[in-house]
């Protein structure tokens, strides 16, 4: 293995061969969470890594990645930073409308971004939390979903765990796999929260209200050891980056049943 300034070099094949090993396969359904720089240093950057997911998966399979542009949200739920109420207004009255082309999603990171821009790609329908997708499956993935209750049963979580589709996890850990948020709606374990993003509906923008849950995705690294407790989870590692791989609905239902035993919410008894 080669290394430049004190990281390993990684390279497109590097990355085919490591995903091959651990199982993915043409014509799977698979949703992607990645960090560039968990390689190493690779290659041709997040540009090879799009290259090789859509080299093993081919257009007989799909490719799903969450697109959230979270910036585009109610300035009232901020906690990162929070700001002041007196600014809650005027935020919303400046905030430019939800655009596929133009909003950014600055917190999912260079493969997100490299994928968005590939040809044939399938945008979801929300302002908020929305999906892309390439492939077979992508307009099935993303042809519904709701405003309100974003990941919910009219999402392409649900839509992946139907078609009993693969989460893989490039170098992130378990509370990145979004798609195991469609857990928190089968259950009691969330409050709900009035939301917020601003959008264009015929040619007129507005901040427009909808409902959702207050979710939290931390919890799911729990979730996480106990699938792998009951060896639900393929390992690998490709350069410096752990990687895992596992159903979306076996996941799905793990957290479903993790949060009836430990944190339904109280409110709702």
């Amino acid at each position: 293995m080669y290394s430049a300034i004190g990281k390993k070099i990684v390279t497109k094949k590097d990355i085919i061969n490591g995903l091959t090993q651990m199982g993915l396969r043409s014509g799977m359904i698979v949703e992607v969470h990645s960090s560039l720089s968990s390689f190493g240093y690779v290659v041709g950057g997040a540009q090879t890594i799009v290259d090789a997911l859509m080299e093993v998966i081919t257009p007989a399979g799909t490719i799903i990645m969450p697109y959230q542009t979270c910036d585009n949200s109610e300035p009232s739920l901020w906690v990162n930073p929070p700001v002041e109420p007196e600014s809650y207004k005027y935020i919303r009255e400046n905030m430019p409308a939800y655009s596929r082309s133009g909003s950014d999603a600055r917190n999912m990171g260079s493969v997100v971004e490299n994928f968005r821009k590939r040809s044939d790609i399938v945008f979801s329908n929300h302002p908020q939390n929305s999906y892309i997708a390439w492939g077979q499956y992508a307009k099935a993935l993303c042809n519904r979903q709701s405003l309100h209750f974003s990941l919910s049963q009219e999402s392409p979580c649900a839509r992946l765990y139907e078609l009993k589709g693969f989460i893989l996890l490039l170098g992130v850990n378990y509370d990145r796999a979004t798609a195991m948020h469609l857990a928190e709606y089968r259950t009691e374990c969330r409050p709900i929260v009035i939301q917020g993003s601003k959008v264009e509906l015929d040619g007129y923008v507005q901040w427009k209200k909808f409902l959702d849950l207050d979710l939290d995705s931390d919890i799911f690294n729990n979730v996480g050891k106990v699938m792998e407790d009951k060896k639900m989870v393929a390992f690998n590692t490709i350069g410096e980056s752990k990687v895992k791989l596992f159903r979306a609905d076996m996941a799905i239902d793990e957290a479903t049943a993790y949060f009836e035993k430990f944190i339904c919410y109280d409110a709702y008894r």
